[in-house]
């Protein structure tokens, strides 16, 4: 077969397209995030070659500024001078909820109306994304009625473990703008580095704010080199030549952050600084004394020693640090972190063990939330209000505190938090971290997540607030990686904390994503390539690419078609286990596999970058016969919980064993923590002869093994992943085996997929 590949996506497409709009003319408009309402007419507003910026209140005049900018980079010329289109900015009296606007386009200009200068914002962003990239400047005429869902939708970025200028934190809160996200969490202390001046602690930037290589660094090079990727390679711009050392790092002055803010409240962004304690601190116990337990500081058994909140010390040098941030950030949030505290320091510390008597505190846990509840203090005398990660909810929690949810499995923290009367920020790791790796899976499960659970009762939930997604950047050294690691999955995050979720459908967001790709590349910005797609066994079935998996099954030869829906690419690939390179043989048509072949897949854009290499093994193999022999005697699963402190799955069953388990389905059972390796074992009995495709989703590594061979390999640390494979099974019971290990906090599910629905596997499936 010699069918195109292009030909394919372009029909696909079109069809997709021609559907949308035949359903409703709303479709037409591919913003993001989906309006409220937005209903278009058969007019057109072509632009001219000027734009007239009117506005009806002195506040809006930085506003207009920055719009004629975004014009400016998009070719066309703005300002406030009478002539040319008028593009009208109004403030009207409303009482629609904040960042509420209307956009109206006629054939003869174009008004955004709001009650609020984040409702205008949030118009200005419509409008910049409905402008068409090439030189047509023609709109349809429209009316958008658009409200946001949710008043906190954020992102974070991780400054302190790789740095990012002035000009790249700008650019950033500029794409953020264009998605409609209003809060900046910006992370800007932790053990890696000190990233902002405070006057009274000079040292805490002069040699706070550069390093020798460290191992994030190191791993970066090597694996640039390893993978051919110059994105994760250490900007040279950030290095800086000390005697014999080289060292990396780089500060903001206090200066470099008032700039920041008032370029981010332009855009109707909202700055939440972090300097995160007691833990995450050795950049500033390294460099003034008085504020450690002891001299001797450094790593314990998984995180860094923290501050010592026995010492009235450090109760003032927190105090000063604060009031230094205070004055920069004008905004009613602040960040204290309160994270991943290793304790052991506290409790052989004579400072810590006397704070402890006298405020009758029984153990360390208590101690953290003594320490957190003195800051909060100190906060509310300012006018600011607290936010921690989900850690302060571990005991007593202050009252006013906001609770950033970040631990997956621990899911008891919003609860908690939501029933003392605590808001919540919803940024859970498995879903929201943004620096995790990315596959097939990624994007439609941040889209289609649920930001306010419908078990929580009714009258707690508008004590959720928004959600926000996480960058932490131990392994995101350059902008080109972090735009890699957000975009488009910042798509995602706009959609899901701005629309309504009734007015949420993934293909009709799907479509709009390829359309926002050329949007991103006129401005400059890089992206991750949509994922590869595949038609298995083409011709034989359905034509329409599906989500590529890690294998496939089959009974007899195939072809296969692989495919990329991002615009102007092309998938390249070779089957010798070597990294596919921009020579490599392209995948423009449908390849014959007459038997077992394992391909290595990588998207190249149309400037002949290249994106990460992925794997597919297709098996052709009759299917696997069934267990006559067995005689299972119950239902369910046996886990085996083994103390394993290993990174693959290959060593668990060497390890000790710590306890015998029955369950009816693939999960951690209760009480299993710390040092996690399980081994399940069971019988699958399938109903019928078939090719069965299994999903197996972990954090950390994970493996799959049926009837003896290994089906799904999720293996080795990592974040939060799915990942798909198949089987070809006969009628009956097969023995099938999973691995699973963790060390700290983790999740494991397997499931099965049919018409592309995931359904956990449990119940008389398994027997033993």
């Amino acid at each position: 077969m010699t069918t195109n590949i292009r030909g394919i996506v372009a029909c696909i497409s079109a069809i997709a397209l021609i559907v949308s709009c035949d359903r409703t003319k709303r479709r037409e408009i591919a913003v993001i995030p989906e309006p409220l309402s937005a209903r278009t007419s058969d007019g057109t507003l072509t632009l001219k070659d000027n734009i007239y910026i009117s506005f009806n209140d002195t506040l809006l005049k930085p506003l207009s500024e920055y719009v004629a900018s975004s014009l400016g980079r998009m070719g066309i010329d703005a300002s406030t001078e009478s002539g040319g289109t008028p593009l009208n900015l109004r403030l009207t009296a409303s009482h629609r909820p904040e960042g509420s606007y209307t956009v109206e386009i006629n054939s003869k200009s174009i008004t955004i109306a709001a009650p609020s200068y984040e409702g205008i914002v949030n118009g200005v962003a419509t409008i910049l994304q409905m402008i068409p990239t090439d030189s047509s400047r023609t709109l349809r005429t429209a009316v958008i009625n658009d409200t946001p869902r949710m008043r906190w939708r954020g992102l974070m970025l991780d400054c302190a473990r790789h740095f990012f200028t002035v000009e790249e934190v700008e650019e950033l809160l500029d794409v953020m703008a264009l998605y409609k996200l209003n809060k900046f969490h910006w992370h800007l202390t932790d053990d890696q580095g000190w990233r902002i001046e405070i006057k009274r602690y000079p040292l805490l930037t002069k040699r706070g704010a550069w390093r020798r290589f460290n191992g994030h660094d190191r791993e970066c090079m090597r694996l640039a080199r390893v993978q051919d990727n110059d994105d994760l390679l250490i900007p040279e711009s950030k290095l800086r030549i000390n005697g014999t050392d080289t060292l990396y790092g780089g500060f903001y002055t206090q200066d470099d952050i008032r700039r920041v803010v008032r370029y981010a409240a332009v855009r109707g962004i909202d700055i939440i600084p972090e300097i995160d304690m007691p833990g995450h601190m050795l950049t500033a116990m390294e460099n003034y004394k008085g504020i450690s337990c002891f001299d001797n500081i450094g790593w314990g058994e998984t995180f860094s020693s923290p501050l010592c909140p026995g010492k009235e010390s450090t109760l003032e040098f927190a105090r000063n640090v604060y009031a230094e941030i205070f004055d920069l950030f004008p905004y009613e949030y602040v960040h204290i972190g309160a994270d991943e505290v290793e304790k052991n320091n506290w409790e052989r510390c004579p400072d810590c063990r006397r704070r402890m008597r006298e405020n009758g505190l029984e153990n360390t846990e208590q101690l953290q939330a003594w320490f957190v509840g003195e800051m909060e203090e100190f906060f509310d005398a300012n006018g600011k209000k607290l936010i921690g990660w989900d850690e302060i909810t571990d005991d007593e929690l202050p009252g006013r505190a906001t609770v950033a949810w970040w631990r997956s499995w621990a899911r008891n923290a919003v609860n908690k938090a939501l029933s003392n009367g605590n808001d919540v920020i919803i940024c859970p790791n498995e879903v929201f971290y943004f620096d995790y790796g990315q596959n097939e899976t990624t994007l439609k499960k941040l889209y289609e997540y649920e930001i306010i659970d419908p078990s929580t009762e009714l009258d707690l939930r508008d004590r959720i607030i928004g959600a926000q997604a996480n960058t932490w950047c131990e392994w995101i050294p350059s902008r080109e990686r972090l735009y890699y690691m957000i975009a488009p999955r910042i798509m995602a995050l706009s959609e899901l904390c701005w629309s309504d979720p009734s007015n949420k459908d993934w293909k009709r967001f799907s479509h709009k994503v390829t359309r926002h790709l050329p949007l991103l590349e006129s401005r400059g910005i890089p992206y991750r390539p949509l994922d590869i797609t595949a038609v298995a066994d083409y011709g034989a079935h359905n034509t329409e690419p599906q989500p590529l998996q890690a294998s496939y099954a089959y009974t007899s030869p195939i072809d296969m078609l692989f495919v990329s829906p991002t615009p102007g690419s092309t998938v390249r690939y070779t089957v010798d286990g070597t990294t596919p390179s921009v020579t490599s043989q392209a995948a423009d048509s449908p390849v014959k596999v007459t038997e077992t072949t394992d391909f290595s897949l990588r998207i190249f854009t149309a400037n002949g970058k290249g994106g990460e290499t992925v794997a597919s093994r297709v098996t052709i193999a009759p299917c696997s016969p069934a267990d006559t022999d067995a005689r299972p005697t119950g239902l369910g699963l046996e886990a085996v919980w083994h103390d394993y402190a290993g990174d693959i799955c290959s060593g668990i069953e060497e390890a000790p064993v710590r306890g015998t388990f029955k369950t009816s389905k693939v999960t951690i059972p209760p009480g299993v923590k710390g040092n996690i390796g399980l081994v399940f074992t069971s019988y699958i009995d399938v109903p019928r002869d078939h090719v069965y495709t299994f999903a197996l989703n972990s954090d950390d590594g994970s493996q799959l093994w049926i009837d003896g061979s290994l089906t799904v390999d999720n293996d080795g640390e990592h974040a939060p992943r799915t990942v798909t494979g198949q089987k070809a099974l006969a009628k009956g019971l097969h023995p099938v085996k999973i691995y699973y290990f963790d060390h700290n906090g983790g999740t494991v599910s397997l499931s099965l997929v049919e018409n592309g629905h995931e359904t956990i596997i449990d119940g008389e499936m398994w027997k033993m």
